[in-house]
């Protein structure tokens, strides 16, 4: 293990990462707009009330939803289209974080709103983003999953998240209903130990209509942007207490740069589906980060990481309660980033970006212009880690 290497891999990852943060759409809504002063959040107003609920509540509710949506080819149309969405529906009194049964209520007005919307986006961005990503402009869609059905899409990937905190109202005193979903989230003694339940609650979990990733990304958010859970002196809400939010930006640029090749042998993640021969386009090899997850680090390991890495499992993510030898690839770069004193939502920023601007999913990314150029071993020595793989 060239641990030389990775360090300074995270720290220039972080790096750009801090000079290019990927914030959600918050200050676009106009709803919010009085959230607001000179174009930053209001912290100290953040529980005085907004309607029925707290304002803190109401951008949590939001966050939760954009989480969900966040996905897919083209992040600024999904976004785009989602503030055009909310804004129109907000702008006819359809109330859908302030009352969350507005959304189920007029769903004729709903479905009717994502389909222009997505009508608008679809003018306005396929033939750029085709030509990007050497596609067709047939085949933008901003419903995720290749689906079609609006009503599919408007149930399943706005609902439930809309859903979610009209149950806990319900299930609620009259008196915690304006601070229904920020109690819930705050009940759990880690951010990460908050997102796998965000998945996989019984009751309040979303299944399916949220990845892994999502989970990880809206952790990012309430943690590292927003500081929207008080618990400024728990590690456990800190820095460090969830999990890089691994998304296909993440699989490429890890991949081509060698990062994933010093933790472990490439028949490994042959063997756990990471990489799957010729299922990329153009008979390349596949990549599917999400299935790294539990994957051990097979490379011997210093033990100052390993010291390190348990301390941030057992304080931090709280994920553990005794000490490991087993170290999961999805969080190693944790002890890297806390001994160079980066975020990880920098190390996910940086990542996002690199994807999405010069480390592209086809044989010709930006590598002249990529930050990390001067360390990427794909472009410096081994080709083939761009040429024969996508995401």
């Amino acid at each position: 293990m060239d641990l030389k290497f990775l360090s300074n891999l995270t720290c220039k990852i972080s790096e750009f990462g801090r000079s290019e943060p990927l914030d959600p759409p918050v200050r676009s809504i106009d709803a919010f707009n009085h959230f607001f002063r000179y174009g930053d959040l209001e912290v100290e107003n953040l529980d005085k009330r907004d309607g029925g609920c707290t304002r803190r509540e109401i951008i949590l509710r939001f966050l939760l939803l954009n989480a969900v949506l966040d996905q897919g080819p083209d992040i600024e149309g999904v976004r785009e289209m989602m503030v055009g969405i909310i804004n129109d529906l907000y702008s006819k009194e359809i109330r859908i974080f302030h009352k969350p049964v507005d959304f189920f209520e007029e769903i004729n007005i709903s479905v009717d709103d994502i389909i222009r919307h997505h009508d608008i986006i679809k003018g306005i961005r396929s033939k750029d983003w085709a030509a990007r990503n050497q596609s067709t402009p047939g085949r933008y869609n901003l419903y995720m999953d290749n689906c079609k059905q609006t009503l599919n899409y408007a149930i399943f990937r706005w609902g439930v998240p809309i859903a979610v905190p009209y149950l806990l109202s319900k299930d609620c005193d009259i008196d915690e209903d304006a601070t229904c979903l920020t109690d819930y989230l705050s009940s759990f003694p880690s951010s990460e130990k908050m997102s796998e339940n965000l998945k996989s609650h019984h009751r309040y979990g979303l299944g399916k209509a949220i990845g892994d990733k999502a989970c990880h990304l809206f952790a990012k958010w309430v943690v590292s942007r927003f500081r929207l859970i008080d618990k400024n002196h728990d590690a456990g809400w800190g820095e460090y207490s969830y999990e890089v939010p691994f998304d296909s930006n993440a699989g490429r640029v890890l991949w081509r740069s060698g990062y994933f090749l010093e933790l472990a042998e490439e028949s490994e993640y042959e063997k756990k589906e990471v990489i799957k021969e010729g299922g990329g386009k153009g008979d390349t090899d596949y990549i599917r980060v999400t299935n790294i997850r539990n994957m051990p680090v097979s490379k011997s390991v210093p033990r100052s990481i390993v010291d390190l890495y348990n301390d941030i499992c057992i304080n931090h993510l709280k994920t553990a309660r005794r000490r490991s030898e087993r170290i999961q690839i999805q969080r190693f770069q944790h002890p890297l980033l806390m001994e160079g004193n980066n975020k990880v939502s920098e190390f996910d920023d940086g990542l996002i970006a690199i994807g999405r601007n010069y480390c592209l999913n086809h044989g010709n990314p930006d590598c002249k212009n990529c930050p990390i150029n001067d360390i990427c071993r794909g472009y410096n020595s081994d080709p083939s880690l761009i040429n024969d793989y996508r995401t």
